[in-house]
């Protein structure tokens, strides 16, 4: 089957990961937007680390609403 190449690329091409990349960017750019003042403040040791792990559990969140949705 002709079509049976398309899904196996699109599979292959896009998985998961990169699927639940872009809504957990967008939840990222909320709550940084909530959280800028308070992370820049000084009041965190290396808040560039401390938004580099908001946006992984932003993107694994994204990820498990994905799996439990489909």
């Amino acid at each position: 089957m002709p079509l049976q190449d398309v899904v196996f690329g699109a599979s292959v091409y896009f998985p998961p990961l990169f699927t639940a990349f872009v809504p957990g960017f967008v939840l990222w750019l909320c709550i940084h937007r909530l959280l800028r003042d308070r992370l820049y403040s000084g009041e965190f040791w290396h808040p560039l680390l401390m938004d580099l792990s908001l946006f992984t559990l932003c993107v694994c969140l994204s990820f498990l609403l994905l799996v439990v949705w489909c």
